[in-house]
């Protein structure tokens, strides 16, 4: 495939075809980071175009001859590109939330550290659990997943047929609110854990009231924190297990909103 021999309608597949691939590669978890360089960024999304090119299968001469109408299909291509990238980091936050809950429960609420990846601010319980599932997500050939998925997507939403549906938002809301539901799931053997060494120092306090609880409380509530939250850990390699057995489902139902 020599691009110097394109057309102007394969230019514009082209463009179409990287617009799509740029968008959900910049809004992905890993590669949204400031940390990864623009021009690697850039490369890969260009890789992947290439790669991808023959997959699409969409006839040039089907594209309106107007700027203004090929402004449309951009936008077009940008919409479904964030939705595949929202549909994957939903996941990435509803680990960091379950981090934070259970920073929150064993003290270290005001131990915070500057996420590489973010620019924001994050307790560290929080950033280990951001880490470990990326690892998880590269050791099940999440990456094969997602570029399947990027291949499915031309399949399920073709250029040029793309749709608002009436019930796309929705779907989204239900998958930002079910966020906050997965990661109590993540973090509840932590929470309960923590819960009831709470309640325990609370009774010691009242029967033993010379007993200093908060300097005994605080040691304990980080051992039984740091315990319970590796058992954590083997929760999220379980639902992030199931999330990648299930994700096709999820990208059939949203893209099928897009493709009307």
């Amino acid at each position: 495939m020599e691009i110097l021999d394109f057309s102007p309608g394969e230019y514009k597949v082209f463009i179409l075809i990287l617009v799509r691939v740029s968008i959900f590669l910049f809004m992905f978890p890993v590669f949204s980071s400031p940390v990864v360089p623009g021009i690697a960024k850039i490369g890969l999304a260009l890789l992947i175009t290439f790669i991808l090119y023959p997959v699409a299968g969409v006839k040039p001469e089907l594209f309106p001859d107007s700027s203004l109408g090929f402004g449309v299909l951009v936008v077009g291509e940008i919409i479904v590109g964030m939705v595949l990238a929202y549909s994957v980091d939903i996941f990435f936050g509803a680990v960091q939330l379950a981090g934070q809950i259970v920073g929150f429960q064993m003290g270290f609420s005001m131990i915070n550290v500057i996420d590489p990846q973010s620019g924001t601010d994050l307790s560290i319980i929080s950033q280990i659990s951001y880490l470990v599932v990326i690892l998880i997500f590269i050791m099940l050939n999440g990456h094969h997943t997602i570029i399947q998925a990027l291949v499915e997507s031309f399949r399920l939403v073709k250029m040029g047929d793309f749709y608002l549906h009436e019930n796309m938002n929705r779907q989204m809301i239900d998958m930002a609110t079910g966020l906050f539901a997965l990661g109590v799931k993540m973090s509840a053997p932590a929470m309960a854990a923590l819960f009831f060494t709470n309640a325990a120092f609370g009774i010691c306090a009242k029967f033993v009231p010379q007993m200093n609880i908060m300097i005994v409380a605080f040691p304990v509530q980080i051992a039984v924190g740091l315990v319970t939250f590796g058992i954590t850990l083997q929760v999220i390699l379980i639902m992030t297990r199931n999330y990648m057995g299930s994700f096709s489902k999820v990208l059939v139902s949203l893209m099928g909103l897009l493709g009307g």
